[in-house]
């Protein structure tokens, strides 16, 4: 009785894409963090997913049934977290500072690409970049560039976002 038990619980944390994507996985931490982002003002477009996946691709050259596990992988361990720590611990580990800038200029990008800001996705990026130890000067720079590059006229900033 104890080893169905014990097999119903593994088969609840185990699904098709935690067996190519283990949890702790830094790609996993990535895609987590990048749907955080996407979640984060209520809605997950379609152009927004689109991007992603094109990110993903261009960083690790996945099949497009590994892409999917990846998507798949991340989200539910998005879900599943209850703050940003636990990837942007594992981020820091396997990073440099200018690839962790880098990842700030993708969840910018990600950002953009439904063509708008929200109040609650700065948020998350803010907090994100705090832990991976990116400079405001750095988080700014970067969501300046990925607006530039979507032809996206930036707002008037708050003070604490000054360069």
């Amino acid at each position: 009785m104890f080893e169905h038990i014990q097999s119903f619980f593994q088969n609840l944390t185990q699904s098709g894409s935690s067996k190519d994507f283990p949890p702790d996985d830094l790609p996993v931490a990535i895609a987590a963090l990048c749907f955080q982002v996407m979640e984060a003002d209520g809605t997950v477009s379609k152009v927004e997913r689109q991007r992603l996946r094109e990110l993903l691709q261009e960083h690790y050259q996945l099949s497009s049934g590994k892409l999917d596990a990846l998507m798949e992988a991340g989200r539910e361990a998005g879900r599943e977290a209850v703050d940003y720590y636990r990837f942007t611990a594992d981020i820091r580990r396997h990073l440099d500072e200018e690839k962790r800038i880098e990842l700030i200029g993708i969840l910018w990008d990600i950002v953009y690409a439904d063509g708008e800001r929200n109040e609650m996705e700065d948020h998350v990026i803010w907090r994100v970049a705090d832990l991976l130890g990116v400079s405001v000067r750095d988080r700014v720079l970067q969501r300046q560039q990925a607006a530039t590059h979507k032809n996206i006229p930036e707002e008037s900033e708050k003070q604490e976002d000054a360069v």
